[in-house]
């Protein structure tokens, strides 16, 4: 699957418009929520978002629309080198990761914690992922990138400090689905659909595969999310 990040975008940017645009008609008691969090994200992660509050009057759910950053262990920078570029082995390696994640979220009013705001979680997201390898002293500086779906479910819980402001806690776990691994001139897909694969000096020069590369980079699969943030009514 390819889709292009401004089309993803633009596509997650109309559900959210449809929803808050619905919460001007829906009732007069609708309003909207400023958010802004940061924690763990299988690394640091920050992310920020809008969020319509009760919308529709017959459903106790909120919409919300979020964009987030983490800084993330990009993989094995040895692997890396032989699965994407070569089999040198030559320069000092130095690697980062990051990753911009966008999601929409639907919260649910629930009474699972007992307590008075608690919500669970869920809804689509998408992930732009780029991990980095330079080798100081090999002349190779290169990027592997991969753009991905997923799903996520969490349980969050806001805790009101005055009129406008509330903090905010949230757990939850977000799953993407493995897609195209883009570095140099060559790339992998999940179907072995590869283009201009490297040849494995360490196993008879058979090429490498999507496993190999999707063992040496750590895309974003399986995603830990821990965060503490606020939340301003606007």
């Amino acid at each position: 699957m390819r889709t292009t990040k401004p089309t993803l975008v633009a596509f997650i940017f109309a559900l959210s418009l449809s929803s808050f645009s619905q919460s001007s008609s829906a009732t007069s008691d609708s309003n909207f929520e400023l958010g802004l969090a940061t924690g763990y994200n299988r690394g640091f992660g920050i992310n920020a978002s809008i969020t319509a509050v009760k919308p529709l009057e017959s459903l106790d759910i909120n919409f919300r629309f979020g964009f987030g950053y983490t800084s993330l262990d990009p993989g094995n920078s040895a692997d890396a080198r032989r699965i994407f570029i070569n089999n040198a082995t030559n320069g000092v390696p130095e690697e980062k990761g990051r990753n911009f994640d966008y999601r929409l979220d639907f919260l649910w009013h629930s009474t699972i914690l007992n307590l008075e705001e608690t919500y669970i979680v869920f809804g689509p997201r998408y992930s732009s992922f780029r991990a980095n390898f330079k080798y100081v002293g090999g002349n190779e500086d290169f990027d592997v990138t991969t753009r991905q779906f997923g799903l996520g479910l969490g349980l969050e819980s806001h805790f009101k400090i005055n009129s406008r402001l509330k903090l905010t806690t949230a757990i939850g776990l977000d799953y993407f689905f493995n897609n195209t691994l883009k570095g140099h001139d060559t790339s992998y897909s999940p179907d072995n659909d590869n283009v201009n694969p490297r040849d494995d000096n360490q196993n008879n020069n058979t090429e490498f595969t999507y496993e190999d590369a999707n063992d040496a980079i750590k895309q974003p699969q399986i995603m830990p999310r821990i965060f503490l943030g606020i939340a301003y009514k606007i």
